[in-house]
């Protein structure tokens, strides 16, 4: 028998089987060539999810900073969430009060797309996985920012997407308030986007001038293309007509909470707000329920004043006094930031102008600060701008559709403006304050 020369921390000093069976698990993590065998993935296949979520994603970003300027988030801390945002915290504009359905378009379409986009995020995330698990992990300054970029890019598309389907479902589970999670997490999210986008949508567009989606481009390696591909079940059209397939039927299933009839009807994946109504004038969405706010029939009976506050002082007004000024009209939706709206409802009451110059403010009136009843809760104070003031459709309601106010929509009386957040639209008020905000 002839002797083995051993040397300490080589792969001879192993027996054989040893050395194979380390060879063999080897082979089997997610670092090795050939753990990856999907005939799918390749450079366009990713390229082409990679362009719709450009679009979608830059989409998403654009009417969630809108959704952000609605809230008025410089006029009083009442409305902005985000404590310490520092430059962040830029808006567009003034958030006009018109069109008055601006807000049910945005944020219906911030919403709706998102939650189309599903599958094309998980698609594209499953394109790109092995290249997680490429060793060695940083080849270079410039492979290691693209290695952070897409560290960052997904766990922030995973955290915005998460937060914010949990969100829509009302499904308020999170380790704080919603709105700074989601506010600083989009913000992670799209600076790593751009660097990515940045590093990666030069080769995007000239794989995708190739023509052809089967195959690589002539001349050029396609680095997510297995190297020992197993036998195709699906082409790479295929797999894209699926991922298009799930996304259409993710719309159609989430696109009627902005519409009324039918479609609304087949919105099964996606709450309209609370429980329906029921049928009547009063008979739309809700998104919280006077019993889920804790509002009873004590705190809005006969003993309910409201305080209209300004230079002429504090004035107490009952329904009947509210009921005997000049009454007003206004066709308004009301659209929340979960993305569901209703039509156009008839609202009637006074318009807060006219409070505002029963304050004491007869010409231009500042903005208001509005109070409801409710004992707790994010937004049981709102502030609204002094363009929200003054336009004519702005009112304290009454009545709605014909009917006086059921409980669960703000009775005895609530603030309706139009292209205003749901939020802002606050019920079951107590109290209107008019001063410079």
């Amino acid at each position: 028998m002839g002797d083995r020369r051993f040397v300490k921390g080589s792969p001879s000093s192993l027996p054989d089987s040893a050395s194979g069976r380390g060879t063999a698990f080897a082979g089997r993590l997610p670092s090795a060539p050939g753990f990856w065998r999907s005939p799918v993935r390749g450079v366009r296949f990713t390229a082409v999810l990679g362009l719709v979520l450009l679009a979608g994603l830059t989409l998403l970003f654009v009417t969630g900073l809108l959704s952000y300027a609605a809230y008025n988030p410089d006029l009083a801390p009442v409305n902005d969430k985000t404590p310490g945002k520092g430059l962040l915290g830029f808006y567009l504009f003034a958030w006009p009060t018109g069109p008055h359905w601006l807000y049910r378009l945005t944020q219906g379409l911030h919403v709706t797309v998102g939650v189309a986009l599903v599958p094309v995020l998980l698609a594209k995330l499953w394109s790109v996985i092995p290249k997680l698990f490429v060793l060695p992990p940083v080849r270079s300054a410039g492979h290691a920012l693209e290695r952070v970029s897409l560290l960052l890019l997904v766990g922030g598309a995973l955290f915005e997407f998460i937060t914010g389907l949990l969100n829509i479902q009302l499904e308020y589970v999170f380790p704080g308030s919603f709105y700074p999670l989601h506010f600083y997490g989009a913000w992670v999210f799209f600076a790593a986007f751009l660097a990515h986008t940045g590093l990666k949508l030069p080769r995007a567009v000239r794989v995708l001038r190739g023509g052809r989606l089967e195959g690589s481009a002539p001349g050029e390696a396609d680095e997510l293309a297995a190297p020992d591909p197993a036998v195709p079940t699906i082409s790479r059209r295929g797999a894209l007509a699926m991922t298009g397939g799930g996304s259409l039927l993710l719309l159609i299933t989430s696109a009627g909470r902005s519409f009324d009839g039918p479609l609304r009807q087949v919105a099964l994946l996606t709450p309209r707000g609370a429980a329906e109504p029921g049928p009547g004038p009063n008979g739309f969405q809700i998104n919280k329920t006077a019993a889920a706010a804790g509002v009873t029939a004590a705190d809005t009976g006969r003993d309910w004043r409201l305080t209209v506050s300004g230079p002429a002082g504090k004035i107490r007004l009952s329904r009947e006094q509210l009921l005997a000024m000049d009454q007003y009209s206004a066709a308004l939706p009301i659209a929340c930031v979960e993305g569901w709206s209703t039509s156009d409802q008839w609202w009637r009451g006074v318009r807060l102008r006219d409070l505002a110059a029963l304050a004491g403010y007869p010409d231009r009136p500042p903005g208001v600060l509005v109070e409801s009843v409710q004992h707790s809760g994010a937004f049981r104070k709102v502030a609204l701008r002094d363009n929200q003031v003054r336009d004519p459709r702005a009112l304290l309601a009454l009545q709605v559709n014909g009917e006086t106010l059921s409980l669960d929509h703000g009775y005895p009386a609530r603030v309706i403006v139009p292209a205003a957040p749901g939020v802002l639209n606050t019920k079951w008020v107590a109290r209107l304050t008019f001063e410079a905000l």
